[in-house]
């Protein structure tokens, strides 16, 4: 049975799933930098694909010879 991905993930799942310290999204948060997210009362909430797009756009392609 394959397991359903969650759409929206919480900053310790974040860190599980992409490897995006706790610490760092915390400070990105406060600069209002990077990944979207929302905050449902104290919750953050990260949704997967704006996760996936962040992490697309910060790709670094590098020449192979």
């Amino acid at each position: 049975m394959e397991k359903v991905k969650k759409e929206y993930l919480s900053p310790k799942e974040l860190q599980l799933e992409y490897g995006l310290k706790i610490s760092t999204t915390a400070k990105w948060r406060m600069k209002k930098k990077n990944i979207p997210f929302s905050k449902i009362g104290k919750a953050i909430k990260y949704k997967r694909l704006d996760v996936e797009n962040f992490l697309d756009s910060v790709s670094v392609l590098t020449e192979v010879s």
